[in-house]
Order: structure tokens, then C-alpha cells, then sequence
């Protein structure tokens, strides 16, 4: 069987969210492959701060838009030089959920292109030993949807001006700047191509990876095309996706461990938690909701908290984070039996 083609036809983030999103929902048999890109935007992570990822003077000057995506993971900058792509399958069993099993087939894309590419650490493609692409993934009712960028020929100058790096992430890693950690892939090619022609070659080589012979144009319907419109406008287009989850609360605390960037910020009234929000860049599956809902009225003590944590799939909501990782952000240096 193909793989189901598609590309949006816009550059608006907005949209482009809402209608993968839309396809995740409505196609759910086979695999899909979707190719799209964002006029000058920062896409930041289901359970990220937006204002503490941006660089807000900076991003109102040059007029970048700032959108939530549903899957966890860092804020990325995308301009028409950054090509996204979005993978949609069956999800299988829970060895298949692996990011590796979409990230490779995209780094032996690259290796075709004749550059030293390949999948490293937990979510990232690296050519040469610089990151081109960040990905990130979201499970729902059986399908997956893998999705991650493409440097292609992005202004490295508006990355670097764009995003407010994470501190912690570089004292894990380097000390380097974003500019130096990042690079672009048309420099590294043996011979130039158009961001079309490096399009075809990643379709044909993705396609071949998955064991399928070729691709199927199959744009979106429209029904699709108007169920994603409505998306865009009742929820990324609106403060409250974007930024109303983003409140302030009264208890703050932020740790990184080696799943990803762990903050929590809560509320607590009487003893019991009023609110809560967990932030960061670790690997979410699905949103983190049921789990805030569940902590509301809490008593806000390591036990209490840990009996809810146990009865939540925390691979699901927090990636590679543990919950005695949770526990340590909500409870510094308080030991209890989880």
C-alpha cells in the first residue's frame, strides 16, 4: 500500500497544527506522511511556559507568531527555510512507540543525500554532529503521530534572536550557543537543490524506508479542510491555548533530569492543591489534563500526590521522567515509598 501524501497548501501555523491534527482524528487506517511549513513562528511544547520561551521584544519586533502544538517536547523556530514533516500510523505495540522508529528512516533520508546524518539522543537528527531536526510525538486511540523539523535553509540568526534557551539544557550538554549547536542542511549537500527537490527526495526515501512503494496524493477533503479551519480558530488561534496555560501560581520549582526539563508550578489553599501545571520540554504522549484535574483538592504532601501519580500511565504523560523524578520537583529532598 502507499503512503497517503499530503501537503496544506498554507504557511499559516495555525492551521497547519489544526489540520494534522484533523487527520491524526479522521484517517485511521495506513500511513500518512504530511510535508507543511510555517511563515516566521515559534511552535512551542504542550506543556511549555510560551513566556519563558521567547524572546518577547524580540518576537514582536520581527512579527514571529508564537502557537501550542499537542505534542510535548522545546520550542522550535519554523520560517520557509525550516521544512516540517508529520509521520501518522498505526502506534502497535509499545516497542513501535519509539521515536527511533520514525527518526531513522528520516536520518538514512539524509545519509541518500550523501550527508553524515544520524537519529541521536532522545528526540533529535544530527548531520555532522549539529542538530537539523527536533521531533516529538502524541498517541491517540491507537494511531500515532510523529512529527519534526527540517533545517533546510532557515535564518539562523532569527533562531538564535527568537528563542530564550533553556539554561539547564546547556549545562547538560555544552555551553554553546544555539547558533553553534544548529546548523542547516542545503550548505552540507554534495550538490545544491531547491527546497522542492529536497522535498521529492525525502518522499522517496521515506516511502522506501516504511516498505511501501511509492506515495498517493491524497489532500485534504473538504470536510477536513473546514473541520480544521474551525480548529484553528476554537483553539490555537486563541490566548487561552496558547497562553492561558500559562498562569502564575505561588509554588515553582524546575529540575532536569536525563528524560527532559521537568516545572511545576502550584497553587495550594488550606493545605490542598488548588492548581497545578506541569511545564517542560520531556516527551509527552497526551495531554496532561486528567492529571491537573486529578491533583485539584490533594492535600499537598508527597503521599497523597505519589497515590495519584501511581494510578496515572506516567510513560504517557512524562516521557522518560519518573515519577520519583516528579516527586522530587514537587518535594526537594523529602524520601518517601512510592
Amino acid at each position: 500500500m502507499d503512503i497517503q501524501y499530503l501537503e496544506t497548501g498554507s504557511t499559516d501555523p495555525c492551521f497547519n497544527l489544526a489540520a494534522e491534527e484533523t487527520v491524526l482524528r479522521s484517517r485511521r487506517q495506513g500511513t500518512i506522511l504530511m510535508l507543511w511549513q510555517n511563515d516566521r513562528t515559534i511552535v512551542i511544547g504542550q506543556n511549555q511556559n510560551a513566556e519563558e520561551e521567547i524572546n518577547r521584544p524580540f518576537v514582536e519586533k520581527m512579527g514571529i507568531r508564537v502557537v501550542r502544538r499537542i505534542t510535548g517536547g522545546g520550542a522550535v523556530y519554523h520560517d520557509l527555510g525550516n521544512l516540517n514533516y508529520s509521520l501518522i500510523a498505526d502506534a502497535g505495540n509499545d516497542n513501535s512507540l519509539s521515536i527511533t522508529r520514525f527518526t531513522r528512516p528520516v536520518a538514512a533520508a539524509l545519509r541518500g543525500l550523501g550527508l553524515n546524518a544520524e537519529a541521536s539522543g532522545r528526540n533529535d537528527i544530527l548531520v555532522d554532529g549539529r542538530k537539523v531536526s527536533g521531533t516529538a510525538q502524541r498517541l491517540l486511540d491507537g494511531r500515532i503521530l510523529h512529527h519534526g523539523t527540517l533545517l533546510f535553509d532557515s535564518d539562523l540568526d532569527m533562531v538564535a534572536g527568537a528563542l530564550r534557551p533553556d539554561p539547564s539544557k546547556f549545562q547538560s550538554k555544552s555551553s554553546k550557543s544555539v547558533r553553534s549547536r544548529v546548523t542547516n542542511i542545503r550548505p552540507l549537500l554534495r550538490e545544491d537543490m531547491s527546497l522542492e527537490e529536497f522535498k521529492t527526495c525525502l518522499k522517496l526515501s521515506l516511502a522506501a524506508a516504511a516498505g511501501e512503494a511509492g506515495w498517493s496524493e491524497c489532500p485534504l477533503t473538504p470536510a477536513e479542510k473546514r473541520a480544521a479551519e474551525t480548529l484553528a480558530d476554537e483553539k490555537y488561534r486563541t490566548w487561552a491555548w496558547t497562553y492561558g496555560r500559562s498562569p502564575a501560581f505561588t509554588y515553582r520549582n524546575r529540575r532536569r533530569f536525563s528524560g527532559g526539563s521537568l516545572e511545576v508550578r502550584a497553587a495550594v489553599e488550606h493545605g490542598k492543591i488548588s492548581d497545578i501545571r506541569f511545564y517542560g520540554d520531556f516527551l509527552s504522549l497526551a495531554p496532561l489534563d486528567p492529571l491537573t484535574e486529578a491533583l485539584k483538592g490533594v492535600p499537598f504532601q508527597r503521599a497523597q500526590v505519589a497515590s495519584v501519580l501511581k494510578a496515572c500511565s506516567l510513560s504517557t504523560l512524562f516521557g522518560g521522567i519518573s515519577q520519583s523524578e516528579v516527586l522530587e520537583t514537587l518535594f526537594p529532598g523529602e524520601i518517601g515509598e512510592e
